[in-house]
């Protein structure tokens, strides 16, 4: 993947974090040449297919990262992309999706949805499916994330994760904990999309109605299930997975907004809302990194962050 993603920096989030001694770095994902994560597993998985298989295209289903990384990479291989999308996706993501040469195909919003057009669109034309989490390419793409983490804070103790499908934590923790044992991965998921907590307390994958995980602004993170390879890495690799409410991811951007550098869509900011709300939730560690997965946010969106960052340092 090297000289096609970035290396991401991290970097410490003084202005951001707690008051309680505990100390907060951001490992700065929206600053990949699509603004998210994604790119890492989708250029990983579409580089890793046979000259004849990417002859075919590729095609994907996602509400907006996803899409913008399959789109990226398939145009960095010369490979044709279709991406089936959501019709409630942001315009910021349709728009950079189709502004990266692919194909959009438009459907409902539930994600079980996107995915049975992918998959009847696939058998149909030929097309070779770049799946958005459920693929172990997909997730060693971003496992190494992980592996980058490690090695810029050595000392850290806790990282913090959003959870959608669970291709990006099943990738971090595996890539933390076969690296390094003793740091502790913890999940972070809106409250309102919470299928990888329910999976994760129950046992077993929970599904979760469309009209339910759709209610969340944090739009990357609607899934309404995990995979079930991402499901096994979580079992085995992941410590715990906390809940966040709307308003807590509200005021987590708010605080990111006020950085150029550390703008996050609410998907992005989950992990920081997190740590400032749920740290009784925590382990009482010291040194904590969270994934800033994205920073794809809608213009008016932003500006109203801006605006409420502003204010609050006028006061």
């Amino acid at each position: 993947m090297r000289g096609v993603t970035v290396r991401t920096p991290v970097i410490a989030a003084d202005g951001v974090g707690s008051n309680d001694g505990r100390r907060l770095f951001l490992k700065l994902e929206n600053l990949q040449p699509i603004g998210a994560f994604k790119l890492r597993g989708a250029y990983n998985k579409i580089a890793s297919l046979s000259a004849e298989e990417r002859a075919r295209g590729v095609i994907a289903y996602s509400s907006g990262n996803h899409a913008q990384g399959v789109a990226y990479a398939a145009r960095a291989l010369h490979t044709k992309a279709v991406i089936v999308m959501p019709e409630n996706a942001p315009a910021i993501k349709l728009e950079a999706t189709a502004g990266l040469g692919a194909e959009i195909v438009k459907v409902g919003p539930g994600s079980t949805e996107r995915q049975r057009k992918a998959e009847e669109l696939a058998a149909q034309h030929g097309y070779m499916i770049v799946p958005p989490y459920n693929d172990e390419k997909i997730i060693a793409g971003q496992g190494t994330m992980g592996l980058e983490i490690l090695e810029d804070v050595p000392g850290v103790e806790t990282v913090l994760v959003p959870v959608g499908g669970g291709g990006m934590i099943s990738g971090v923790a595996a890539a933390v904990k076969l690296s390094r044992p003793s740091v502790t991965v913890i999940g972070v998921e809106p409250a309102l999309a919470a299928d990888a907590q329910a999976s994760f307390r129950a046992g077993q994958i929970v599904n979760l109605p469309a009209e339910e995980v759709t209610q969340t602004m944090a739009d990357g993170l609607r899934t309404q299930s995990i995979g079930p390879i991402n499901f096994e890495h979580i079992r085995n690799f992941v410590d715990d997975i906390v809940t966040v409410s709307e308003e807590e991811i509200r005021e987590a951007m708010r605080r990111l907004a006020a950085n150029p550098k550390t703008i996050a869509e609410p998907s992005g900011a989950v992990a920081v809302a997190g740590f400032l709300f749920h740290g009784k939730e925590l382990p009482a560690r010291t040194i904590h990194v969270a994934v800033i997965s994205g920073g794809n946010i809608e213009p008016a969106m932003l500006a109203e962050m801006r605006d409420k960052s502003w204010n609050t340092l006028r006061a």
